[in-house]
């Protein structure tokens, strides 16, 4: 455990977000992987591939839902020096993670034919799609083990098992997606599906090697068996927390499959110029995300011992530093967006709309940092529906006039991403006010 109430705000931001920008960058890698040696099967695979990946947005729902409401819960208690209820909640977050994976493997397999052919430009897109989610299940079904580990951890204030554990995932995927997709050394490729193959046994490891170290190291929360058993208490305080946050995710899920549906007509390549665009878009979030995760342990430790000034220093502190990253990879993107996708496709077309989309898109890059940082404080806070209500908000504010543009006369996939940028402008807004608002309401109830 690492107590996070004392000592300088930023070197704590700066020391729990490096090694989980490490393994969240580390993490990303597994879809560069898969897209790298996926792209060259084809536009129709890569398309396919980039929308059934989309998927993750769901089980990411499912995974904050569980990780924000022990992340909140436990660094309260760690706060308050009660670690009965910091392990409590640990067991009771494996138990809901089980639950989660199994609902996971059973809506996955029922229905991943009719997602995909609901988004995929063609018959080859959606069956290249399908195969690949077919194959990806199981990987998915044991992220939630995944989060209920780290969850605790983050939570104590550690992050390097974890960062560890993401490191060694990825080094298996790299050796394993050339395996399976090309057949490297057995002349038996596998193609889409080999990279979802490659992607859960990779997810096994890490599960295996999170076993281990909670086995062998781990000292201030452990497995109880007899924690198990479901506290309906816990569970209610954890969704309440987590619920939103979740909420979040499956918004951004919706987000995503509006822009697969408008863009669909344009054809295979623009779906994966647009998919292969917006995975470069998530590794270059991975720094600000990794500082808004490390907002919520600390400043929720700092809520639990009831130490207000540190709890607002940690979110401006935050959003300082947030605010010159993104602008910093803003520049990048303006200067050259060609050069950030090439790596991956040979295709013009495929290139063009991926370059285009970042340009465009950059330049929310510093809004979405302030939102990320909003995020965090709420979830340190321990009420996560300010922050739904900002995304929904923007998800609102985006898909009826972006469904209206695209049955337009010279409607362009530019205007999309446009639209993109103003709302989320006007998300980053609202989340300013909001997170004021409960700073304002919480601390002042933490004094009475």
């Amino acid at each position: 455990m690492r107590d996070l109430t004392q000592g300088p705000i930023h070197k704590h931001i700066i020391m729990m977000a490096l090694p989980m920008a490490i393994g969240m960058l580390v993490q990303t890698l597994y879809f560069f992987v898969d897209l790298y040696f996926v792209a060259r099967l084809g536009d129709a695979a890569l398309a396919g591939v980039s929308s059934a990946g989309i998927v993750n947005f769901i089980v990411m729902a499912l995974t904050q839902m569980l990780s924000v409401g022990a992340v909140t819960l436990i660094s309260h208690a760690v706060g308050r020096k009660d670690r009965p209820e910091a392990n409590l909640v640990f067991n009771q977050t494996i138990g809901l993670s089980l639950v989660c994976a199994a609902l996971t493997l059973i809506l996955g397999y029922a229905g991943a034919a009719w997602y995909m052919r609901s988004l995929g430009a063609d018959p080859a897109t959606a069956q290249a799609g399908e195969t690949f989610i077919y194959w990806l299940i199981p990987g998915l079904a044991l992220q939630f083990a995944l989060a209920a580990a780290g969850a605790a951890l983050r939570g104590t204030g550690v992050v390097k098992p974890a960062m560890v554990a993401q490191l060694l995932t990825v080094l298996v995927n790299l050796v394993l997606a050339p395996i399976f997709i090309a057949g490297w050394g057995t002349g038996y490729p596998m193609g889409i599906a080999g990279a979802g193959l490659a992607t859960s046994i990779a997810s096994l490891v890490g599960v295996l090697i999170m076993l281990y170290y909670f086995a062998k190291f781990e000292t201030y929360v452990a497995y109880q068996a007899a924690q198990l058993k479901p506290h309906i208490q816990i569970w209610k305080r954890m969704l309440n927390v987590g619920l939103p946050a979740g909420a979040e995710f499956f918004f951004i899920f919706i987000f995503m499959a509006v822009i697969y549906a408008i863009i669909r007509d344009f054809g295979a390549a623009a779906q994966a110029g647009f998919g292969l665009g917006s995975r470069v878009m998530q590794a270059v979030f991975l720094p600000v995300m990794a500082l808004s995760f490390a907002i919520a342990p600390i400043a929720g430790q700092n809520f639990g011992a009831k130490l207000p000034h540190r709890v607002r220093e940690t979110i401006w502190k935050a959003i300082y530093i947030e605010s010159i990253l993104m602008a910093i990879l803003t520049l990048l993107c303006q200067i050259e967006p060609r050069w950030m996708v090439h790596f991956f496709t040979q295709d013009e077309q495929v290139i063009t709309v991926a370059a285009q989309f970042l340009k465009v898109i950059s330049w929310n890059f510093v809004a979405s940092g302030i939102i990320f940082a909003c995020s965090g404080m709420f979830q340190a806070l321990g009420n996560t529906w300010p922050s739904l209500i900002s995304m929904a908000t923007r998800v609102i504010t985006f898909a009826f006039p972006a469904l209206w543009l695209s049955h337009q006369p010279g409607f362009e996939i530019t205007q999309v991403w446009y639209l993109s940028v103003v709302t989320v402008m006007l998300q980053a807004g609202i989340s300013l006010w909001l997170v004021h608002g409960q700073l304002n309401k919480r601390l002042k109830e933490m004094a009475t």
